[in-house]
């Protein structure tokens, strides 16, 4: 969910035409559907992104690529756009531009991205949970969570919502324990 600060702003005006065109022409479900499967695609397969990103790679096979791989399986608006996207030689921003219209979505929708840090998977139970508790707590009507499981955490969770950053991991416990006892052995 981390995008680089640049190819974000870049990529907000092209999320920003999307959307608008979308709500104009009643497809926002439809191209926030593709958008959100095009989005779990793009992490399976980055290779994809690497070649899309590949400024060696001529935009007519970044096209044929595209054609070939998603044209099937897209909206025709939501793929003619990622035509305009590679005409531009602006697909390689694709994952910002993903990103940037899913969030003018789930803004307008009330739907806050959350993401979670865990050092083990989650089970349905828990995610429900979690689900529930963080729509008590940010008042949305809808949380939608971007889980990563990183080991390094040892145990429990972190949870990052704009500016906000709630940490509920062992490490980080352990961290805060050692500062305490360095200061308190300090004579």
């Amino acid at each position: 969910m981390s995008v680089n600060p640049l190819a974000s702003k870049i990529a907000t005006p092209y999320a920003r035409a999307l959307y608008d065109f979308s709500v104009e022409q009643n497809i926002m479900h439809q191209v926030t559907a593709d958008f959100q499967n095009l989005e779990v695609f793009l992490a399976k397969a980055p290779e994809l992104t690497e070649y899309l990103s590949n400024p060696v790679v001529s935009l007519k096979q970044k096209e044929d690529i595209l054609t070939k791989t998603l044209k099937s399986e897209l909206n025709s608006e939501t793929f003619k756009f990622l035509m305009v996207l590679v005409k531009r030689d602006r697909v390689n921003l694709l994952p910002s531009v993903i990103l940037n219209y899913l969030e003018l979505v789930y803004k307008t929708a009330s739907v806050k991205m959350i993401e979670v840090s865990t050092a083990f998977p989650f089970t349905t139970l828990q995610k429900l949970n979690l689900i529930k508790k963080l729509k008590e707590l940010t008042n949305a009507r809808e949380i939608r969570l971007v889980v990563t499981v990183d080991s390094t955490l040892i145990g429990g969770f972190l949870i990052k919502t704009n500016s906000r950053v709630i940490d509920f991991t062992i490490k980080n416990q352990l961290e805060n324990l050692a500062k305490h006892l360095d200061g308190v052995l300090e004579i």
